[in-house]
């Protein structure tokens, strides 16, 4: 049997995004993944469906798998012909053992690859507003275990060299050891007037950062109640914080939102939130599928140039519609000499990749606000087509037949509530970890409520939270059902409700 590959893969140091793109094709075609407690779940995506996921740890403290275990597991899974990924948190050769790995591998004769990361050494102190090189005022640095092979023989640690060459210090898994560090540097000569800073889950969105100096950071540790993984920066660099402390300032930095809309529909959303330095909980309540009868769609489609008007509600209205349309061997020309109308410009765009362009976009993006652009058209006597969800409010065609139209609804795809993690969601809530429930339509909301036993809980456990809602009809759905919106966007857009949940919490300097 053909052997297989192992692909040793810098996870970087925290934030997802920094992913190197040669990691993302590696996890992209994993069979197997390796995994410790340094890599970030979010980057588990990437993997096919199928793949074989193994957690090995590597946290620091407790009991986790012995090195040979992780060994022998890679080697047996690639000499089984299996693509083998070993997801190692920030760089695979920076500390870490990622070398020591390698040489298992290496002599068992496999075939290996490594795929460096950023190193959190590097990137923690970057996120923290802290440069490990300056100029002016640190021309090396060193990066440091901070803590050493037990095995050993003797210290290897030259702390005399650290503590008189001025530069920065880096040190990596120094947390328990915090004492032993300031003390070997303070009695090899290093002032202990020399800044320190102490990073928490550097370049994540829970990111904390302690900053003192020698004489006190203990004690300032001791009072944050920091624990691994903790990146230590000791240098004159530390005090350039105070000015380019970029991260920790952005409006939403420390708010945690829970992302309730389709997995496959949360990118944009999730993005922007990030981007404000939110941290997201992608938690979908509802699922998008085709509807159950395709019927209905497929005889309107097969008659589309009889039609004025298409009127589509919503971006899953237009893509459904086009798979259908191509499933069934027709393209745009199908649509004759019909005027398409988009309910938004989110809509819009999603017609103009597929090539066509709405002839009309309402100024205001719900159902009244369609009507009210279709009273400049004459609508009597037109014959109007609407592809939309197999649930949705019947406002639009309810009007258009009182002005006259022929109106024929065809059920493009429906909502389901997918599977989801009721009793994780509700302990984070009790915790109080979640600061924003975002709602996107009526249905997320429905589907959120039906999660809990009754109303009664769902209102209680959702009382510490914010909840937020794109467009007045999302909102009035979950009052009915007696959640209280805090939060409104000021238009149906998703970037809009990303706007105002910034706005909610820095109203002063919210800007996207």
């Amino acid at each position: 049997m053909k052997s297989g590959k192992v692909y040793f893969v810098g996870a970087g140091p925290g934030d997802p995004k920094l992913l190197t793109l040669r990691g993302k094709e590696c996890l992209e075609q994993a069979q197997v993944v390796l995994y410790d407690y340094l890599a970030n779940p979010a980057l588990l995506e990437h993997v096919p469906p199928g793949a074989e996921r193994v957690y090995v740890g590597r946290r620091g403290r407790g009991r986790y798998g012995e090195q040979e275990e992780i060994n022998r597991v890679m080697i047996e899974r690639a000499r089984a012909g299996k693509t083998v990924v070993r997801l190692k948190g920030g760089d695979p050769f920076v500390f870490g053992r990622g070398g020591e790995e390698a040489e298992a591998v290496a002599e068992a004769g496999i075939p290996f690859e490594v795929v460096p990361g950023v190193t959190a050494a590097v990137a923690a102190p970057a996120y923290a507003g802290i440069p490990v090189t300056h100029r002016t005022l640190a021309s090396s640095v060193a990066l440091v275990t901070g803590h050493e092979d037990p095995t050993k023989p003797s210290p290897t640690v030259e702390w005399d060299r650290l503590a008189s060459t001025g530069g920065t210090v880096v040190f990596l898994m120094g947390m328990k050891n915090l004492p032993a560090i300031v003390a070997h540097l303070t009695a090899s000569g290093r002032p202990a007037t020399t800044p320190v800073a102490l990073i928490r889950w550097g370049t994540r969105a829970e990111q904390k950062t302690v900053v003192g100096t020698l004489a006190d950071i203990v004690k300032k540790a001791e009072e944050a109640a920091l624990e691994p993984p903790t990146v230590i920066v000791v240098g004159e660099v530390v005090n350039l914080r105070a000015k380019l402390n970029w991260f920790e300032t952005r409006p939403l930095f420390g708010t945690t939102v829970l992302i309730t809309r389709p997995r496959e529909q949360a990118g944009e959303f999730s993005d922007l939130l990030t981007g404000l330095g939110a941290q997201v909980i992608p938690f979908p309540t509802i699922a998008i599928v085709p509807p159950a009868d395709w019927g209905p769609l497929d005889r309107a489609i097969g008659r589309l140039s009889e039609f004025d008007w298409v009127v589509f509600t919503s971006v899953n209205g237009v893509r459904f519609f086009m798979e259908r349309m191509r499933t069934l061997g027709r393209d745009a020309r199908a649509l004759g000499g019909a005027r398409l109308c988009a309910i938004g410009p989110r809509t819009a765009e999603a017609l103009a990749a597929a090539g066509l362009t709405a002839d009309l976009i309402p100024a205001e993006y719900q159902a009244e606000g369609v009507l009210q652009a279709l009273e400049k058209e004459q609508v009597k006597g037109a014959r109007i087509l609407i592809p939309r969800a197999e649930v949705a409010r019947d406002l639009l065609p309810k009007e258009l037949r009182a002005r006259g139209a022929d109106v024929t609804v065809a059920v493009a795809y429906r909502t389901v509530r997918p599977e989801a993690d009721s009793a994780a969601l509700k302990d984070k809530l009790r915790r109080g970890e979640v600061g924003v429930v975002a709602f996107t339509s009526s249905s997320t909301v429905r589907n959120y409520v039906e999660l809990f036993a009754d109303r009664e809980e769902a209102c209680a456990l959702t009382r510490q939270a914010v909840v937020a809602c794109l467009g007045p009809i999302t909102a009035d759905t979950a009052e009915a059902l007696g959640l209280r919106v805090g939060i409104r966007a000021k238009a149906n857009t998703v970037p809009a409700l990303a706007e105002a949940i910034a706005g909610h919490f820095a109203p002063s300097s919210c800007e996207i």
